[in-house]
């Protein structure tokens, strides 16, 4: 049975010509001028224009990068600096991310047999953005491209990547004269944000050759329709495969591709063998996700990366549902406006003219087919990209391929307008005036994007340069200039130190991770969570050196570190702040916090909450009554057991009607035992305890600027009890609970 309707961009080319009474055909394809047909026969004139292209904006980039860096050398020790470099004479080279170098950490560890580990020793890793990409850095790495050397590879990366991006989307101008795809190259290369990222180091330009390859598998595949073969399907479900393998992310890219592919069949109700081609396509790269979560799981405790804990809105511990929502708008509205604004055209609002023209390509037959690939691509991307809180920073990178697939169905627009005209010029010549403006606003915005692409030519340099003089300096620091040489140093930057200094690190954001601690959702509660995790690590592993930001972790590097030395930044445009300052740091204060200060010699403990350590809240059943709330707070005061020492403890604040409920074990039953609270308010706050819902007894604890631990009386009726605790007067953070009982 056959549909009334079917969307154009689910038909495939075979089941359109099916229509024709002599079966299926190519549709005839209207000859280009005989003066051009010598000239661009065979596409050379394409490949050589997007060689050259490609080479050329490559020179620019890279050519600002070492105009840039090349005097930064000096700031070096010359051992450290050879060392580095390994004596290249071009050696200075960078990358204008430090994001950049987490990939060379991973590619580095693959090189050295520790696949998925950020640093050697720190076990599994879900941080990475990208599963193919550290590989293929990786053969460039065995391959003699080692330390800033491995950037060169990665320029060779992204220039093929382009290369084979711009020969895979020639694709979609299958219906036209070969001469129409000569716009995309110029086009597609004309935005300078998009050419940052795609050189930047970054996997963009791997991430987009391999959509393009996964592009001409789909497209061969849905011109034979009903023709096409299980191994058909299984081509395209391998490039599918390798997509979202290079970024997991695309998940839903993957089932564009598998639905229009099944749809034929789909359509006929033929759902058996539709079912089958979805398989067959999507299977492949929806069972790497799969089975990346379930290993995600199993040796960090969530089934979610590290990087999606970190960054994306879903996962703000102190967002509500409709928080994420409005978050998401906004940055929805933000890729828009941002890259129409700022990134489009150097004259405000004229960046906005490409969004009509890229409509285009599906006002024609000709290219209405892709036109609909792109468009939905595009705007699924843009709306996934909005989940990330980080889509405003780093050059909008996570926004260009939306840039990207933008630009490729402006030239798909401009072609589809430009074959219409042609077609149409002897019956109709009215068109002329719509082409000439059309063609005008094309020029226009080459002419009105040359400023911007000047200024992220210079951008991409500054900011290598940037990433060199402080992050890259401060690596090579830590690995030469320390002695003893340092056996774990703790950073919030997950890249060009650990990558420069070739040490065993701790990520204190979570990009790393370590042993499977929860360090990226710690540290989004905030640092005092973070720091618990680092009072669980034996005083031997501990980091005895940190690289930090001061103005990112408050107090923290106030009461626990001795500074060493700072290395500035000249001109910042990239870098988290001014000052990289390097700490020595002094962790006894964490030493004696999960002992009670408060117990009796006639007592022993019985068990223990450590609030804000997200390991013992879960061990525990910790539950507030209500969402995002529960702010940490961390606090060093005198240790009452030694009036020489410090200690610390981190806590969530309690106030209001906020109740906060756990479960305690290995409690004697029906025998009388206490609560430790630890807290320490700054005025008179009043406590109420609940076992197992009954109100157990309230205490009024004076406010001082000191640690108390509040005794409340417990008579547990079993083993294990839980409890609910509420902040009735004031208000204060919790910090610590104990049970004991004599004995």
């Amino acid at each position: 049975m056959r549909l009334p309707w079917k969307p154009p961009f689910f038909r495939s080319e075979a089941s359109r010509s099916e229509r024709s009474p002599n079966g299926p055909s190519e549709r005839p394809r209207s000859a280009p001028p005989s003066w051009l047909t010598g000239l661009f026969s065979g596409g050379q004139l394409y490949l050589l224009s997007s060689a050259l292209l490609v080479l050329a904006n490559a020179r620019l980039f890279y050519g600002s990068l070492m105009a840039q860096t090349e005097h930064v050398a000096l700031w070096f020790s010359p051992s450290s600096f050879h060392e580095l470099t390994l004596g290249l004479k071009d050696a200075p080279w960078s990358a204008p991310l430090d994001d950049v170098f987490i990939h060379f950490d991973f590619a580095r560890s693959w090189a050295r047999g520790f696949p998925f580990e950020w640093s050697e020793g720190n076990g599994y890793s879900s941080g990475g953005t990208s599963l193919l990409y550290p590989i293929v850095l990786a053969l460039g790495y065995i391959a003699g491209y080692r330390e800033l050397s491995l950037m060169h590879f990665a320029a060779i990366v992204a220039m093929v990547s382009i290369f084979g991006t711009l020969i895979g989307l020639r694709r979609m101008f299958a219906k036209l004269p070969e001469v129409y795809a000569l716009f995309l190259p110029p086009l597609f290369l004309s935005v300078g944000g998009l050419n940052w990222s795609l050189f930047s180091g970054m996997e963009v330009a791997l991430f987009l050759a391999i959509w393009a390859l996964a592009f001409v598998s789909w497209d061969s595949f849905t011109r034979l329709g009903l023709e096409a073969k299980r191994t058909n399907a299984l081509g395209l479900g391998a490039a599918l495969l390798l997509l979202v393998a290079s970024r997991p992310e695309a998940a839903p890219l993957v089932a564009v591709f598998a639905l229009s592919a099944a749809w034929p069949w789909l359509g006929r109700k033929q759902f058996k063998k539709g079912l089958l081609v979805l398989l067959l396509t999507a299977g492949p790269g929806a069972a790497l996700i799969l089975c990346q979560m379930a290993v995600n799981r199993a040796l960090t405790g969530s089934a979610t990366a590290a990087g999606g804990l970190a960054k994306l809105e879903l996962y703000h511990p102190y967002f509500n549902g409709e928080q994420v929502f409005h978050a998401w708008l906004s940055f929805v509205r933000y890729q828009f406006e941002r890259l129409s604004i700022h990134h489009f055209s150097a004259v405000p609002g004229y960046g906005f003219v490409l969004w009509p023209i890229g409509l285009l390509s599906l006002a024609y037959r000709s290219t209405r087919r892709y036109g609909a690939l792109l468009w939905s691509t595009l705007l699924i991307w843009t709306a996934l990209v909005a989940l990330n809180g980080q889509v405003r920073w780093q050059n909008e990178r996570y926004a260009m391929p939306t840039a990207a697939w933008l630009l490729a169905s402006v030239a798909l627009g401009l072609a589809g307008s430009v074959r219409a005209y042609q077609t149409r010029l002897v019956k109709a010549p009215a068109p002329l005036f719509g082409v000439l403006v059309l063609s005008a606003s094309i020029a226009l915005h080459f002419v009105f994007q040359a400023e911007r692409f000047r200024d992220q030519v210079w951008f991409f340099g500054r900011a290598s340069r940037n990433i060199l003089e402080q992050h890259i300096r401060t690596g090579t620091y830590l690995s030469h200039n320390l002695t003893p040489r340092p056996h774990r140093v703790l950073l919030s930057d997950a890249g060009a130190i650990p990558y420069a200094a070739d040490l065993p690190a701790f990520d204190l954001i979570g990009l790393g991770g370590y042993q499977g601690l929860p360090i990226a959702q710690a540290s989004r509660l905030g640092v005092g969570a973070a720091v618990e995790l680092i009072e669980r690590l034996p005083r031997e592993a501990r980091p005895d050196v940190m690289a930090l930001y001061p103005s990112w972790w408050g107090d923290f590097v106030l009461w626990f570190g001795r500074t060493l030395v700072s290395f500035p930044v000249r001109g910042n445009v990239i870098c988290g702040g001014t000052n990289m300052v390097v700490y020595r740091p002094d962790f006894r204060a964490l030493d004696h916090s999960g002992e009670p200060f408060g117990i009796r010699p006639d007592e022993r403990l019985l068990d223990s909450l450590d609030v804000a350590d997200l390991l013992s809240e879960k061990a525990h059943s910790y539950a507030l009554n209500y969402k995002a709330v529960g702010f940490i707070d961390m606090k060093m005061l005198t240790d009452p057991r030694n009036p020489r020492e410090a200690l610390w403890d981190a806590g969530r604040v309690l106030t209001g009607d906020v109740a906060l409920s756990f479960e305690l074990t290995n409690l004697t039953p029906s025998k009388n035992g206490s609560l430790l609270i630890r807290v320490a308010p700054a005025t008179l706050t009043e406590l109420e305890l609940s076992l197992e819902g009954q109100p157990a007894s309230k205490v009024l604890v004076p406010g001082a600027d000191v640690w108390q631990e509040v005794r409340i009386p417990i008579t547990p009726a079993s083993s294990k009890a839980r409890f609910t605790l509420r902040v009735t007067r004031g208000a204060t953070v919790i910090f610590h609970v104990f049970a004991v009982e004599p004995g």
